[in-house]
């Protein structure tokens, strides 16, 4: 990068005191100017007798220091602003220029057009709801929420070996695909239920009436195990509601503005895995193929237990000057109270 220009008139009294022979070194303490500039300028004199700044080969820059400094501010105090935006900004200024030159003047100052990084907003209300959450992990929880299953691959981007130009196969809405529902807990996972047709509050009540208490009852929960569940409107419908209320069934809340720390992802995508590697042919077989992968997991509490356990470690925050850190030690000294 290169340095701020000396002032013209700095420059003459730089040489006006070499002319009356004080030295390189006082003339950079009297100045305060480095002891190389004065040399340099010195020498310039020397050579073309005169202090003015050389005309310099190239395009003369379209946007001056201090301009370039203005949209920096602008950019800092604004993030969101766009490219537009600051060459208006520009334009009141005096320094009228493109596009380009407002972005590489950026760049050169190490700022970068990005996707935004997504951070929940967190007000105090919902940081003691995480941390008081936090507390009540450790009980028996059973961990419930649906997923998508399609037939032809996982519901995500896939990374494969093509030569430019090729395309690969696909099909529209994945050859299609299963709706399950299932839940688990640290003892292991409980029943898996395909859904048919569209999802709806009465449906969801349905499934818990036939499902829930069962599993709870085959992994040894007894009755006082809490249930969780996120924020989706089935789940918190009037009638979902009061069906868990009326079978005295006590429901974690789930805090508004919460990442998703559900545990069951985890237990989705080791279910997904296994079962296109099987490679079902239609969605009877799909299905088929999932219960069966998904009782193969029963045998697997010590997999079951660590994803409980790394959704402790994610939901035990050290709540310090209102922010939300994930520090270990901080989590274990928490956890020690």
């Amino acid at each position: 990068m290169r340095s701020k220009e000396l002032l013209e008139e700095l420059r003459d009294r730089i040489v006006a005191r070499h002319r009356s022979g004080q030295c390189y070194k006082k003339i950079s303490a009297a100045l305060k100017v480095p002891k190389s500039t004065v040399g340099s300028i010195i020498l310039k004199w020397k050579m073309f007798g005169m202090t003015r700044t050389l005309p310099r080969a190239g395009r003369p820059v379209k946007l001056s220091y201090l301009g370039r400094r203005a949209l920096v501010r602008e950019v800092k105090k604004n993030p969101k602003i766009t490219v537009a935006e600051l060459q208006r900004c520009s334009r009141e200024m005096g320094e009228s220029c493109r596009k380009s030159t407002i972005t590489a003047a950026l760049h050169q100052s190490g700022l970068y057009g990005r996707v935004a990084r997504r951070k929940p907003l967190l007000s105090a209300r919902h940081m003691k709801k995480h941390l008081k959450d936090s507390k009540m992990v450790r009980n028996k929880i059973l961990w419930s929420d649906e997923t998508k299953i399609e037939l032809s691959g996982l519901n995500s981007k896939r990374y494969v070996w093509r030569k430019p130009g090729n395309t690969v196969p696909t099909e529209k809405h994945g050859g299609g695909s299963i709706m399950l529902w299932g839940c688990f807990s640290a003892a292991g996972t409980g029943r898996l239920v395909a859904i048919e047709g569209k999802m709806n509050a009465a449906k969801y009540r349905d499934i818990l009436y036939e499902n829930l208490l069962q599993s709870a009852q085959d992994l040894r929960l007894g009755r006082r195990f809490t249930f969780k569940q996120d924020n989706d409107p089935k789940h918190t419908a009037k009638i979902t509601k009061e069906w868990l209320h009326n079978n005295s069934v006590t429901v974690l809340e789930w805090p508004s503005q919460s990442p998703d720390l559900n545990p069951i992802e985890h237990l989705w995508r080791d279910l997904k895995m296994p079962v296109h590697q099987r490679l079902p042919s239609n969605l009877t077989e799909l299905e088929r193929i999932c219960k069966e992968e998904c009782f193969s997991f029963l045998i697997h509490v010590q997999t079951c237990q660590q994803f409980c356990f790394s959704v402790n470690m994610g939901c035990c925050v050290y709540i310090e000057e209102k922010k939300l850190t994930n520090d270990f030690s901080k989590w274990l000294q928490y956890n020690k109270e």
